[in-house]
């Protein structure tokens, strides 16, 4: 909503501020540089899409933190893994004159020049759960999840159950230049080098179920079950498609072909407890209460790290069963 016609509709007072507010947190399509005039931070949150479950609960958390009774309008736009519409949402958020942007990057290149236009229009960038390759002096700070450390931790499993054994294995990748998707195949390639584990295969299921079944069929339909030892998704959803791949083929997730995931969200924590997954490492992503109180530091001039990393846990058949009930996603 811009000043012109904000001193247009000034006679209706506070009840028309406050209902044009309204508007613009739900229909994720307007906003106000100056919050409304009553002190409200305005926001725009550039999301990747709702791809998977985890992605789901992280926007939930966001929308929560970012509410109005905490001091916010926030203005959504989620871009549907489409990196060109992400880029042209935080363009439309600099050009409504938006207090603050947080953005989940879709992929890490091609972020130089919009970031240089909010740093030329003075409004801070919180990068928050995936990462960006420019130059860090062109936002404000991120937070987020150590993904290489979850790959890591993922092929640490991997390496003690079935690195002493001849183990074929075919990969589920995320997003093709997502940060998530090239940190967890790093940490994992590291931590399994000089074992006996093989890489016969790797494909982007793009984070999602479909994604995740369809690569999996192909892979099914190449090797064999009897082809495939073991299995390492980049996320929940896609395990879970492959599981529902596997059960086609008339094959056992679990136990046929083993399967390693991260994420840790209800439905992969369930089929862990159900046996149909073997281990997750947990990808936390509950980032709302952290991403809102950064922008509240850095627009009060506050210093702030450039990182901050949640700790992320790891989970077992048994460890699953003990916690699926008390966790919050």
């Amino acid at each position: 909503m811009n000043k012109k016609f904000l001193g247009a509709v000034a006679i209706l007072g506070a009840l028309t501020i406050a209902a044009s507010s309204c508007a613009s947190t739900s229909g994720g399509d307007g906003g106000s540089a100056d919050g409304g005039g009553d002190g409200t931070i305005t926001v725009g949150f550039a999301q990747t899409g709702s791809e998977s479950g985890w992605r789901s609960a992280n926007t939930e958390s966001m929308k929560a933190a970012f509410s109005q009774e905490n001091g916010f309008d926030l203005v959504f736009n989620a871009a549907d893994n489409d990196p060109a519409a992400q880029i042209a949402a935080v363009r439309d958020f600099i050009n409504q004159g938006v207090d603050a942007i947080v953005i989940a990057p879709i992929v890490e290149d091609g972020w130089d020049d919009v970031l240089q236009e909010a740093a030329d229009a003075g409004i801070p960038v919180i990068l928050e759960d995936r990462t960006v390759t420019a130059s860090d002096d062109l936002y404000s700070t991120w937070v987020g999840l150590d993904f290489k450390r979850e790959g890591e931790i993922a092929g640490e499993w991997a390496a003690e159950n079935y690195g002493d054994t001849p183990t074929k294995m075919v990969v589920l990748e995320g997003t093709t230049g997502s940060a998530p998707a090239n940190d967890r195949a790093e940490g994992f390639d590291a931590a399994i080098s000089g074992t006996q584990i093989e890489k016969i295969d790797s494909q982007t299921g793009d984070f999602t179920r479909d994604g995740g079944k369809t690569v999996m069929e192909g892979f099914i339909q190449k090797y064999g079950i009897d082809g495939i030892d073991l299995l390492y998704a980049h996320n929940d959803d896609m395990a879970l498609g492959a599981i529902e791949a596997i059960e086609a083929a008339g094959g056992v997730p679990g136990e046929d072909i083993a399967i390693i995931s991260i994420d840790a969200v209800h439905d992969g924590m369930q089929a862990l407890v159900d046996g149909k997954i073997n281990f997750i490492v947990e990808c936390n992503p509950l980032l709302g209460e952290q991403a809102a109180d950064l922008v509240k530091k850095v627009l009060d001039g506050e210093s702030v790290d450039k990182a901050y990393y949640v700790e992320d846990q790891s989970f077992t058949q048994e460890q699953a069963a003990e916690v699926i009930d008390s966790r919050a996603y």
